[in-house]
Protein backbone atom coordinates (compact mmCIF):
# COMPACT_ATOMS: atom_id res chain seq x y z
CA UNK A 1 0.00 0.00 0.00
CA UNK A 2 1.31 3.34 -1.02
CA UNK A 3 1.82 6.54 1.25
CA UNK A 4 -1.45 7.85 -0.52
CA UNK A 5 -3.36 5.08 -0.09
CA UNK A 6 -2.15 4.92 3.66
CA UNK A 7 -3.09 8.43 4.41
CA UNK A 8 -6.92 8.12 2.81
CA UNK A 9 -6.98 5.05 5.23
CA UNK A 10 -5.83 6.94 8.14
CA UNK A 11 -8.67 9.48 7.63
CA UNK A 12 -11.38 7.08 6.90
CA UNK A 13 -10.83 5.75 9.95
CA UNK A 14 -10.30 9.02 11.97
CA UNK A 15 -14.04 10.03 10.16
CA UNK A 16 -15.58 6.67 11.07
CA UNK A 17 -13.98 7.29 15.17
CA UNK A 18 -15.43 10.71 14.85
CA UNK A 19 -19.12 9.21 13.40
CA UNK A 20 -19.04 6.77 16.45
CA UNK A 21 -18.40 9.83 19.18
CA UNK A 22 -20.91 11.82 17.40
CA UNK A 23 -23.50 9.26 18.13
CA UNK A 24 -23.14 9.40 21.73
CA UNK A 25 -25.38 11.69 23.41
CA UNK A 26 -24.55 14.03 26.08
CA UNK A 27 -25.24 13.30 29.79
CA UNK A 28 -27.05 15.49 32.08
CA UNK A 29 -23.13 16.37 34.16
CA UNK A 30 -21.66 17.13 30.44
CA UNK A 31 -24.36 19.93 29.69
CA UNK A 32 -23.41 23.21 30.79
CA UNK A 33 -25.19 24.86 29.20
CA UNK A 34 -29.20 25.43 29.11
CA UNK A 35 -31.87 26.87 26.76
CA UNK A 36 -31.09 30.11 28.37
CA UNK A 37 -27.50 29.66 26.63
CA UNK A 38 -27.09 32.22 23.99
CA UNK A 39 -25.27 30.92 20.98
CA UNK A 40 -24.66 33.38 17.78
CA UNK A 41 -23.67 32.18 14.70
CA UNK A 42 -22.37 34.04 11.41
CA UNK A 43 -23.34 33.26 7.95
CA UNK A 44 -25.51 30.66 8.94
CA UNK A 45 -28.45 30.45 6.40
CA UNK A 46 -26.71 27.40 4.65
CA UNK A 47 -23.88 24.81 4.61
CA UNK A 48 -21.15 24.88 7.48
CA UNK A 49 -22.94 27.89 9.52
CA UNK A 50 -26.32 26.57 8.68
CA UNK A 51 -25.54 23.25 10.28
CA UNK A 52 -23.00 24.22 13.51
CA UNK A 53 -26.39 26.64 14.50
CA UNK A 54 -28.73 23.44 13.75
CA UNK A 55 -26.95 21.16 15.81
CA UNK A 56 -26.30 23.64 18.88
CA UNK A 57 -30.37 23.88 18.47
CA UNK A 58 -30.51 20.63 18.68
CA UNK A 59 -28.51 20.72 21.60
CA UNK A 60 -30.80 22.53 23.64
CA UNK A 61 -29.13 26.52 23.24
CA UNK A 62 -30.96 28.98 21.97
CA UNK A 63 -28.96 29.90 18.62
CA UNK A 64 -29.07 33.08 16.68
CA UNK A 65 -28.53 32.14 13.38
CA UNK A 66 -27.33 35.60 11.31
CA UNK A 67 -27.21 36.06 7.80
CA UNK A 68 -26.50 39.33 5.36
CA UNK A 69 -29.95 37.83 3.72
CA UNK A 70 -32.61 37.93 6.35
CA UNK A 71 -35.27 35.95 3.66
CA UNK A 72 -33.05 33.57 2.78
CA UNK A 73 -32.02 33.15 6.27
CA UNK A 74 -36.44 32.67 7.21
CA UNK A 75 -36.78 30.43 5.11
CA UNK A 76 -33.68 28.27 5.57
CA UNK A 77 -34.50 27.95 9.71
CA UNK A 78 -38.22 27.45 9.05
CA UNK A 79 -38.10 23.83 9.36
CA UNK A 80 -36.34 23.76 12.47
CA UNK A 81 -38.61 26.52 14.15
CA UNK A 82 -41.44 23.43 13.30
CA UNK A 83 -39.09 21.30 15.10
CA UNK A 84 -40.25 23.60 17.98
CA UNK A 85 -36.36 24.33 18.59
CA UNK A 86 -35.17 27.80 19.97
CA UNK A 87 -33.51 29.14 16.70
CA UNK A 88 -33.71 33.21 16.19
CA UNK A 89 -33.10 35.01 12.72
CA UNK A 90 -31.01 38.24 12.42
CA UNK A 91 -29.73 40.13 9.75
CA UNK A 92 -25.88 40.49 9.95
CA UNK A 93 -23.04 41.98 7.63
CA UNK A 94 -19.92 41.39 8.74
CA UNK A 95 -18.30 43.77 6.16
CA UNK A 96 -20.14 46.31 7.70
CA UNK A 97 -19.53 48.26 11.05
CA UNK A 98 -22.69 49.91 10.98
CA UNK A 99 -24.40 46.29 10.93
CA UNK A 100 -22.33 44.58 13.37
CA UNK A 101 -22.75 47.41 15.60
CA UNK A 102 -26.36 47.10 14.78
CA UNK A 103 -26.30 43.71 15.86
CA UNK A 104 -24.53 43.96 19.11
CA UNK A 105 -27.28 46.81 20.61
CA UNK A 106 -30.02 44.68 19.73
CA UNK A 107 -28.76 41.01 21.37
CA UNK A 108 -27.58 43.48 23.97
CA UNK A 109 -30.90 44.94 24.74
CA UNK A 110 -33.06 41.44 24.01
CA UNK A 111 -30.65 38.71 25.60
CA UNK A 112 -28.52 40.92 27.57
CA UNK A 113 -25.23 39.12 25.72
CA UNK A 114 -24.01 35.77 24.50
CA UNK A 115 -22.09 32.97 26.00
CA UNK A 116 -20.50 31.85 22.31
CA UNK A 117 -19.96 33.22 18.99
CA UNK A 118 -19.32 30.88 16.09
CA UNK A 119 -17.33 33.19 13.63
CA UNK A 120 -18.41 31.43 10.02
CA UNK A 121 -19.20 34.03 7.18
CA UNK A 122 -16.68 34.22 4.70
CA UNK A 123 -15.94 33.51 0.95
CA UNK A 124 -14.06 30.95 -0.05
CA UNK A 125 -10.82 30.38 -3.51
CA UNK A 126 -11.63 30.89 -6.44
CA UNK A 127 -12.53 27.17 -7.51
CA UNK A 128 -10.35 26.53 -10.80
CA UNK A 129 -7.87 28.43 -10.19
CA UNK A 130 -4.32 27.53 -7.34
CA UNK A 131 -3.11 30.67 -6.86
CA UNK A 132 -5.87 33.26 -6.43
CA UNK A 133 -5.60 36.80 -6.37
CA UNK A 134 -8.34 38.39 -8.31
CA UNK A 135 -10.72 38.94 -5.73
CA UNK A 136 -7.91 38.85 -3.00
CA UNK A 137 -9.42 42.33 -1.28
CA UNK A 138 -12.72 40.74 -0.81
CA UNK A 139 -11.16 37.32 0.74
CA UNK A 140 -9.19 38.67 3.20
CA UNK A 141 -12.01 41.66 4.18
CA UNK A 142 -14.53 39.42 4.74
CA UNK A 143 -12.51 36.21 6.41
CA UNK A 144 -10.46 38.27 8.44
CA UNK A 145 -11.19 41.60 8.79
CA UNK A 146 -14.83 40.91 9.49
CA UNK A 147 -14.20 38.14 11.79
CA UNK A 148 -12.11 40.53 14.00
CA UNK A 149 -14.48 43.07 13.72
CA UNK A 150 -17.59 40.74 14.98
CA UNK A 151 -14.53 39.34 18.04
CA UNK A 152 -14.16 42.94 19.03
CA UNK A 153 -17.81 43.79 18.99
CA UNK A 154 -18.80 40.48 21.06
CA UNK A 155 -16.66 40.15 23.97
CA UNK A 156 -17.59 43.04 25.74
CA UNK A 157 -20.84 41.30 25.53
CA UNK A 158 -19.88 37.80 26.34
CA UNK A 159 -21.57 36.41 29.84
CA UNK A 160 -18.72 34.77 31.21
CA UNK A 161 -21.18 33.86 33.63
CA UNK A 162 -20.32 30.66 35.70
CA UNK A 163 -18.72 28.75 32.65
CA UNK A 164 -16.53 30.24 30.50
CA UNK A 165 -17.48 31.81 27.27
CA UNK A 166 -16.54 30.62 23.42
CA UNK A 167 -15.49 31.73 20.24
CA UNK A 168 -15.24 29.63 18.05
CA UNK A 169 -13.40 30.55 14.44
CA UNK A 170 -13.92 28.57 11.56
CA UNK A 171 -10.40 28.29 9.60
CA UNK A 172 -8.50 26.23 7.62
CA UNK A 173 -5.61 23.71 7.37
CA UNK A 174 -4.52 25.87 4.54
CA UNK A 175 -3.86 29.03 6.55
CA UNK A 176 -1.36 26.97 8.77
CA UNK A 177 2.14 28.75 8.95
CA UNK A 178 4.02 25.77 9.02
CA UNK A 179 2.31 23.03 6.76
CA UNK A 180 4.03 20.77 4.13
CA UNK A 181 1.90 21.94 1.47
CA UNK A 182 1.36 25.42 1.69
CA UNK A 183 3.15 27.07 4.44
CA UNK A 184 4.65 30.90 4.29
CA UNK A 185 7.29 31.68 2.15
CA UNK A 186 8.82 34.54 3.98
CA UNK A 187 11.00 32.88 6.70
CA UNK A 188 11.48 36.41 8.45
CA UNK A 189 8.08 37.13 8.67
CA UNK A 190 6.83 33.20 9.60
CA UNK A 191 9.11 33.26 12.89
CA UNK A 192 7.74 36.78 13.55
CA UNK A 193 4.16 34.82 13.41
CA UNK A 194 5.08 31.91 15.35
CA UNK A 195 6.87 34.13 18.40
CA UNK A 196 4.61 34.82 21.06
CA UNK A 197 6.78 37.79 21.45
CA UNK A 198 6.42 39.54 18.14
CA UNK A 199 3.15 38.57 17.36
CA UNK A 200 1.01 41.41 17.03
CA UNK A 201 -2.13 42.70 15.61
CA UNK A 202 -0.18 45.48 13.66
CA UNK A 203 2.25 42.51 12.47
CA UNK A 204 -0.73 40.54 11.06
CA UNK A 205 -2.62 43.39 9.48
CA UNK A 206 1.06 44.97 8.34
CA UNK A 207 1.08 41.67 6.25
CA UNK A 208 -1.93 41.76 4.90
CA UNK A 209 -1.90 44.78 3.56
CA UNK A 210 1.85 44.51 2.02
CA UNK A 211 0.02 41.46 0.38
CA UNK A 212 -2.66 43.65 -0.88
CA UNK A 213 -0.54 46.26 -2.62
CA UNK A 214 1.56 43.57 -4.23
CA UNK A 215 -1.47 42.40 -5.88
CA UNK A 216 -2.47 45.71 -6.37
CA UNK A 217 0.14 46.58 -8.29
CA UNK A 218 0.82 42.89 -10.10
CA UNK A 219 3.87 41.70 -8.55
CA UNK A 220 2.37 39.45 -5.85
CA UNK A 221 5.33 37.03 -5.88
CA UNK A 222 4.78 33.28 -4.89
CA UNK A 223 7.24 32.26 -3.24
CA UNK A 224 6.86 34.82 -0.09
CA UNK A 225 3.11 34.10 0.27
CA UNK A 226 1.24 30.39 0.44
CA UNK A 227 1.17 29.13 -3.18
CA UNK A 228 -2.29 27.34 -2.98
CA UNK A 229 -5.83 29.28 -3.28
CA UNK A 230 -3.03 32.25 -2.01
CA UNK A 231 -5.44 34.85 -1.02
CA UNK A 232 -7.79 32.43 0.80
CA UNK A 233 -4.91 30.66 2.56
CA UNK A 234 -3.42 34.11 3.51
CA UNK A 235 -6.72 35.10 5.04
CA UNK A 236 -7.04 32.26 7.25
CA UNK A 237 -3.58 32.25 8.21
CA UNK A 238 -4.30 35.50 9.65
CA UNK A 239 -7.40 34.27 11.15
CA UNK A 240 -5.48 31.56 12.70
CA UNK A 241 -2.75 33.93 14.21
CA UNK A 242 -5.32 36.59 15.36
CA UNK A 243 -7.01 33.43 17.37
CA UNK A 244 -3.65 33.01 19.09
CA UNK A 245 -2.95 36.44 20.19
CA UNK A 246 -6.48 36.85 21.24
CA UNK A 247 -6.29 33.74 23.67
CA UNK A 248 -2.86 35.37 25.09
CA UNK A 249 -4.96 38.65 25.41
CA UNK A 250 -7.85 37.16 27.00
CA UNK A 251 -6.07 35.09 29.43
CA UNK A 252 -5.38 37.82 31.77
CA UNK A 253 -8.76 38.81 32.67
CA UNK A 254 -10.25 37.37 35.78
CA UNK A 255 -11.40 33.71 36.70
CA UNK A 256 -15.10 34.96 36.64
CA UNK A 257 -14.58 36.71 33.17
CA UNK A 258 -12.59 33.77 30.90
CA UNK A 259 -13.61 33.56 27.19
CA UNK A 260 -12.18 30.57 25.47
CA UNK A 261 -11.06 31.20 21.73
CA UNK A 262 -10.01 28.68 19.17
CA UNK A 263 -10.20 27.84 15.45
CA UNK A 264 -11.07 24.79 13.44
CA UNK A 265 -10.95 23.68 10.15
CA UNK A 266 -14.09 21.73 9.08
CA UNK A 267 -12.43 19.71 6.13
CA UNK A 268 -12.98 19.78 2.34
CA UNK A 269 -16.64 19.78 2.78
CA UNK A 270 -19.53 19.31 -0.06
CA UNK A 271 -21.24 22.67 -0.07
CA UNK A 272 -22.22 25.38 -2.80
CA UNK A 273 -18.96 27.05 -1.34
CA UNK A 274 -16.46 24.28 -2.75
CA UNK A 275 -19.00 23.69 -5.75
CA UNK A 276 -20.03 20.76 -4.12
CA UNK A 277 -16.99 19.37 -4.48
CA UNK A 278 -15.67 18.05 -1.10
CA UNK A 279 -15.36 14.61 0.45
CA UNK A 280 -17.47 15.13 3.23
CA UNK A 281 -21.20 16.46 4.57
CA UNK A 282 -21.71 19.59 6.37
CA UNK A 283 -22.65 17.71 9.18
CA UNK A 284 -19.62 16.38 9.06
CA UNK A 285 -17.55 19.36 8.85
CA UNK A 286 -19.40 21.24 11.75
CA UNK A 287 -18.83 18.45 14.19
CA UNK A 288 -15.99 19.73 15.38
CA UNK A 289 -17.17 23.39 15.27
CA UNK A 290 -19.95 22.08 17.61
CA UNK A 291 -17.53 20.35 19.81
CA UNK A 292 -15.89 23.21 20.88
CA UNK A 293 -18.30 25.58 21.29
CA UNK A 294 -19.79 22.95 24.10
CA UNK A 295 -16.86 21.46 25.66
CA UNK A 296 -17.12 20.59 28.86
CA UNK A 297 -15.01 23.72 31.73
CA UNK A 298 -13.49 20.78 33.15
CA UNK A 299 -11.42 21.06 30.11
CA UNK A 300 -10.63 24.37 29.24
CA UNK A 301 -8.29 25.01 25.86
CA UNK A 302 -8.05 27.91 24.31
CA UNK A 303 -5.73 29.67 21.40
CA UNK A 304 -5.29 26.49 19.39
CA UNK A 305 -6.20 24.64 15.83
CA UNK A 306 -8.42 21.77 15.74
CA UNK A 307 -9.54 19.13 12.97
CA UNK A 308 -11.47 15.86 13.43
CA UNK A 309 -11.55 16.85 17.27
CA UNK A 310 -7.76 16.92 17.49
CA UNK A 311 -5.10 19.75 18.31
CA UNK A 312 -3.22 20.07 14.82
CA UNK A 313 -0.01 22.38 14.51
CA UNK A 314 -0.16 26.14 13.53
Amino acid sequence: MGRKERAKERRENRMQEISQLRKIPYTDQQRWWCSETIAVVTGANRGIGFEIARQLAVLGLTVVFTSRDLDKLNEATKPLLEQGLSVVTHQLDILSQESVQLFADWISRVYGGLDILVNNAGVNFNIGSDNSVEFAETVINTNYYGTKRMIKAMIPLMKCSTYASRIVNVSSRLGRLNGRRNRLGDTTLREQLTDEGTLSEELIDNMLMCFLEEVKHGCCTSDKWPQMFTDYSLSKLAVNAYTRLMAKTLSTRPDDQQIQINCYCPGWVKTAMTGWMGNISAEEGADTGVWLAVLHPSQPVTGKLFAERREISF
